[in-house]
């Protein structure tokens, strides 16, 4: 099984979102309907630890996870981690209505290969039973997630490397963010029934397009803020530690807003336009009612303002902490500074209250 991908969990997890530059964890109380931040942090991966978005050192990820556990001063000991949606399979099937959760899961066994491209015993699998079928009362719908188990096994070996058995749930990195939408879609403007979410990390773009809080969409590319640290790199002769800490704390030469910042915010407009027209000539839709943008990138001062006037349609940079109350032991400007980069871990994190 995908490590209880779909299953219910009372118990308080962090969430850990290991991406390819960077682990960051979130931890998250509520009371009534609000959340409250009770502990985060986040620290940069040396390179070559997460290639292509799979764990390829699991030793050196997990000795980051553990600055992250110190860095936060969390209590919680269980974690919700996630892989990328480009590494799962998701689909939604029928099957007979009437079957136990054991004769549906043997059902899907028996079944895989039809609907699952590699071999069954190299594959982590789990399921949902979504509820009766449209196209016939005989029938339910069952969604199924399948991930090769490699992939699923190094991201929880280098969590448990740093504890054993720390790792309760496995999920999927588009449901964790379709999950953390729901702290941002108060912020939207009223009407915002089609939202487009570009969550824009070091090496990725991910569009996702969500109706009415359901992601319909979801694509990525090859592009990220790792380009303009290179960018800075190349053209000031500086190690990558030194230009990824003067592009976020700032100090760079009176030449750098005009000629390297400028130019990547340009590439990143056309780059979200040309993932908008894709999603565009695949579906009926022909605009979207805003566009939220996620990932550190997001943070650049003016991003959002750029792309508003640019595409034509709302822009806000996402904020899941907006809401939230922040308890005295987190640094409240850090986290708010770092917020649009913390969605897949707060969607992860929001795993406690399923």
């Amino acid at each position: 099984m995908l490590g209880n991908l779909f299953q219910k969990k009372s118990k308080a997890v962090v969430g850990i979102d290991i991406s390819s530059h960077s682990v960051k964890l979130v931890e998250l109380s509520r009371s009534g309907n609000r959340y409250q931040l009770e502990a985060y942090a986040a620290e940069p991966l040396p390179q070559g630890a997460v290639v292509e978005q799979s764990v390829a050192d699991e030793a050196a990820v997990s000795e980051v996870i553990k600055k992250v556990f110190a860095k936060s001063r969390t209590n919680c000991k269980q974690a919700a981690i996630a892989v990328a949606g480009s590494a799962v399979i998701t689909k939604v099937i029928q099957l007979p209505a009437g079957l136990s959760e054991f004769d549906v899961e043997n059902q899907l066994h028996i079944e895989a290969d039809q609907h699952i491209p590699y071999p069954i015993d190299e594959v982590a699998l789990d399921f949902e039973v979504m509820g009766p079928s449209q196209t016939s009362t005989e029938l339910i719908d069952v969604m199924i997630a399948a991930c090769r188990r490699e992939t699923v096994d190094r991201r929880e070996d280098a969590v448990n490397m740093y504890k054993a058995d720390t790792v309760s749930i496995i999920d999927v990195e588009a449901f964790a963010l379709e999950r953390a939408f729901g702290l941002i879609e108060p912020q939207l403007p009223g009407g915002s029934s089609l939202v487009a979410l570009v969550d824009i990390g070091a090496y990725n773009t991910t569009l996702s397009v969500l109706e009415r809080g359901n992601i319909v969409y979801t694509r990525d590319q090859s592009f990220g803020g790792q380009l303009l640290t290179e960018e800075i790199q190349r053209r000031y002769g500086l190690s990558q530690v030194e230009a990824e800490r003067d592009k976020v704390e700032g100090g760079l030469p009176a030449d750098y807003q005009a000629e390297i910042l400028n130019p990547f915010k340009d590439n990143i407009v056309q780059q979200i336009s040309r993932a908008l027209q894709f999603f565009f000539s695949s579906s009926q839709f022909n605009t979207v009612d805003a566009i939220v943008l996620a990932g550190g990138t997001a943070s650049i001062n003016g991003l959002s303002r750029q792309v508003e006037e640019n595409l034509g349609a709302r822009a806000v940079t996402a904020n899941p902490f907006a809401d939230m109350k922040i308890t005295r032991k987190v640094n409240a400007a850090k986290a708010q500074n770092d917020a649009p980069g913390l969605m897949v871990a707060c969607g992860l994190a929001m795993r406690s209250f399923d």
